[in-house]
């Protein structure tokens, strides 16, 4: 029998016949009431009413299992990666590094469960593009799309133009499009230039926006269908509509109202960036301008399963983190409120969040910050976070990339995506073994374990999964500020892969906790 807060009734052998009734919530934990309705067979206890409370762990933070699967070598294989990881149709990730490979451009890779990388495609700078920085997305035909930043028919290596193409799980390319094929009597690239993420809308289209370029060189929105033809939606002014949107690896998000909503890092009322929201002909609204205080710099966004969009900013760079913080999460509605959830403090828990963030199965929020326990004094920064954020703003650090050598990689620039097996799958930009090029990390969360009660006439039987190291059990017979608890003797053994304890039920209420 679990405790899972709803009526229950359980016949147990003999005449007594118990029923477990929820009364009500004391300090977020269930208080359990069991009456008895039957006589005792046993009859040396008599009758009695017994409370029982199952206290959640106590003094526990999620324990997490990091695995680090792959480190780039510089080589083939490519370098530095800075984009988020997608799981194909497979169950495989996809992905892309910034650079190298075998003409130095970049790669598409792809990468197993247990950390087999396969080079799928090596860019050459010309026609089919240089530097892909924004992470694949899987369409519904089966293949892979994405962009790079630059290269591409019109463009070239340095930090011009840019492509969109399409790739399938064998590492045959095809590009779809090249920016700037679309220019007015000046040369201005009236396409945009340098794109960044797409994502697929429910037309079966991509939709993605560049950085630059447009009617006013301060970047697009576009959608492109699956054989190349490209539309531009709409372009930014850098006034009240914003300019620049986020550079390089942030997409676009559709709601569940069928509108796309993004960001960028200018433009708006303080020049800080906007979060924007655009129908699928192109009708663009400014949801809010971001400010000094409130986070600027936004990253990309993601809508929770409460109708919210939640995202992160980075704040200005060039001071150093010193004066105005390190960057935020916030969440804000599809009208326009915004709410500032939580300031990243320039020490453990991180500091410029440069990603979106992915809502996990758990209906909590996790991300990366690419630094942490940044000194203003000295200027040195650490490699980085990995953090779960509830929708109210409550923040926990999970995981610190090793500050003293980098051996499971640091500065992780991309989101995280969370596979089929419940595992967080991500990469970091630097670091890692070998010559230190960037890796592919796997983080798993292992939930508290979860207490099992059985009361058996004058015992009560307690159990929890044997996979669960270090947890002891606890008993006291008050919540007081006198309360002492005392280990559960015997010592629990393991039977059918659960850690069992059986403990004698003594006076008229009795506590229970699992402690580490």
């Amino acid at each position: 029998m679990r405790l899972t807060g709803v009526d229950m009734d359980m016949s147990l052998p003999g005449t007594m016949k118990m029923p477990m009734k929820t009364t009500r919530a004391i300090f977020g934990v269930l208080k359990i009431t069991f009456g008895f309705t039957g006589r005792i067979c046993t009859s040396s206890l008599g009758p009695l009413r017994l409370l029982l409370l199952i206290l959640p762990v106590w003094g526990a933070q999620a324990a997490v299992v990091f695995t680090s699967l792959y480190s780039f070598t510089g080589g083939d294989d490519g370098v530095c990666p800075t984009a988020a990881l997608v799981q194909g149709s497979d169950g495989n990730f996809y992905g892309t590094t910034s650079g190298d490979g075998v003409v130095f451009y970049g790669t598409v890779f792809r990468i197993s469960t247990n950390g087999a990388l396969t080079s799928l495609y090596s860019f050459t700078g010309g026609n089919d593009g240089a530097y892909p920085y924004a992470a694949l997305v899987q369409g519904s035909d089966g293949y892979f799309y994405g962009t790079t930043s630059s290269g591409g028919t019109n463009g070239d290596e340095f930090n011009n133009g840019g492509t969109v193409f399409k790739i399938n799980s064998n590492g045959a390319l095809r590009t779809l499009y090249a920016f700037g094929t679309i220019t007015n009597a000046n040369g201005d690239w009236l396409d945009g230039n340098n794109p960044n993420g797409l994502v697929q809308g429910s037309d079966r289209n991509f939709y993605g926006t560049t950085w630059r370029g447009g009617t006013n060189g301060c970047g697009t929105v576009f959608k492109i269908s699956t054989n190349g033809a490209l539309t531009t939606l709409h372009s930014f002014t850098g006034g009240g509509d914003g300019g620049y949107p986020t550079y390089p690896t942030a997409a676009l998000v559709q709601g569940n109202d069928g509108n796309f909503y993004g960001t960028t890092a200018g433009g708006g009322t303080n020049d800080n960036g906007t979060v924007f929201r655009m129908s699928t002909n192109g009708a663009l609204t400014s949801l809010y301008s971001l400010f000094n205080g409130g986070g600027i710099y936004p990253s990309g966004l993601v809508q929770g399963s409460d109708g919210y969009f939640y995202g992160t900013t980075r704040e200005d760079e060039s001071l150093l983190g010193c004066a105005l913080g390190n960057g935020t999460v916030f969440k804000i509605s599809t009208n326009g409120a915004f709410s500032s959830l939580y300031s990243f403090d320039n020490g453990t828990n991180g500091a410029w969040p440069e990603a979106a963030l992915v809502q996990g199965s758990d209906g909590s929020f996790y991300g990366t910050t690419s630094c942490d326990r940044y000194s203003c004094m000295d200027g040195r920064c650490g490699f980085g976070t990995v953090f779960r954020i509830s929708t109210n703003g409550a923040l926990t650090s999970l995981y610190w990339f090793d500050k003293d050598n980098g051996t499971n990689g640091g500065w992780p620039e991309a989101a995280l995506v969370q596979g089929s097996d419940g595992s967080f799958y991500g990469t970091t930009f630097a670091y890692g073994n070998g010559p230190g090029w960037g890796t592919v990390f796997r983080l798993t969360i292992v939930p508290d374990p979860q207490l099992t009660i059985i009361p058996s006439e004058s015992y009560v039987i307690l159990t929890w999964p044997t996979n669960y190291a270090g947890f002891t059990l606890q008993s006291t017979t008050n919540l007081g500020s006198s309360a002492v608890w005392t280990p559960v003797s015997p010592k629990p053994v393991v039977i059918g892969g659960q850690t069992v304890a059986i403990n004698t039920i003594s006076g008229t209420q009795q506590f229970y906790r699992l402690s580490r």
